[in-house]
């Protein structure tokens, strides 16, 4: 049972500004540990999330094979570690905020944002997925959320210890950035896995802040974050598969869980 190494990286986004914030993203992985496994970025890393009508927003999203993905794709090959995050995407001409998992084989994972923030008018815009992505890699079973989504618990529920470990992203903003954490660890300690959340620094076109708190919690709901010494703001943890399997051998509560299903989403 291999350890999975980490690095959270709360970048700073400049709203609406592609191009910048790929950029960003080039010049950080550079500094990025080699050893490395996984890059963990915010929500909408490349644009920040959007504000506007639809057709305001369309010109920033993208197809699967578009730039934004091309360039993580040519990233992850180049530095051997996987990058996770999400960007906005475009699908038959509905929009949506997709998170991904790009492998250094070139192996992607797609899966769309479940819970669209109303409060912000994200469902006037965006459309939601029906399904949480879900990916094996080097030997861990790995599931993804994006920000609004870890207020859901039904939505996050470890059924059967299918994942060791949830990755939320996000563009949580400053002032709720206690429950951010709170939620972090509680979906830990409920699911008895590990749980990376990323969020962004920065300012968005509203005037809302960001301070990028970002934290590696293990299946206790203990902080095992360990900032970067060189001070450039990436954040590191070492994940243990063993003492993930021990500790669910002596404290089997999952085996006491209650059976569901979720239901699919109405298209009415």
């Amino acid at each position: 049972m291999s350890d999975l190494k980490v690095c959270l990286f709360p970048q700073t986004i400049v709203w609406n500004d592609k191009p910048h914030n790929i950029k960003t993203l080039e010049e950080t992985i550079a500094r990025v540990h080699p050893a490395t496994d996984l890059l963990i970025l915010p929500e909408t890393f490349s644009t920040g999330c959007p504000y506007g009508d639809k057709e305001d927003i369309r010109p920033l999203a993208e197809r699967n094979t578009g730039e934004t993905i091309d360039r993580i794709k040519a990233l992850s090959r180049r530095y051997g570690m996987a990058i996770a995050g999400s960007y906005l995407a475009d699908t038959g001409g509905l929009l949506y905020n997709r998170a991904f998992f790009i492998e250094p084989s070139g192996d992607e994972t797609f899966a769309d944002k479940r819970h669209l923030f109303s409060m912000a008018g994200e469902d006037r815009i965006l459309s939601p997925g029906d399904r949480r992505l879900k990916v094996r890699f080097r030997g861990w079973n790995i599931s993804m959320v994006v920000c609004y989504d870890l207020r859901f618990p039904v939505w996050c529920r470890n059924r059967e210890n299918e994942y060791d470990l949830l990755i939320a992203v996000a563009n949580w903003p400053e002032p709720r950035i206690e429950a951010w954490k709170k939620l972090l660890m509680a979906r830990a300690i409920e699911n008895e896995s590990y749980v990376c959340g990323v969020d962004c620094t920065g300012t968005d076109s509203k005037n809302i802040s960001f301070d990028g708190t970002s934290m590696a919690i293990d299946f206790k709901g203990n902080d095992i974050s360990v900032p970067d010494p060189d001070g450039n703001g990436l954040i590191y943890s070492t994940l243990s598969l063993s003492a993930l399997e021990s500790f669910r051998q002596k404290f089997p509560a999952y085996r006491d869980a209650d059976p569901f299903a979720i239901l699919p989403l109405d298209k009415n």
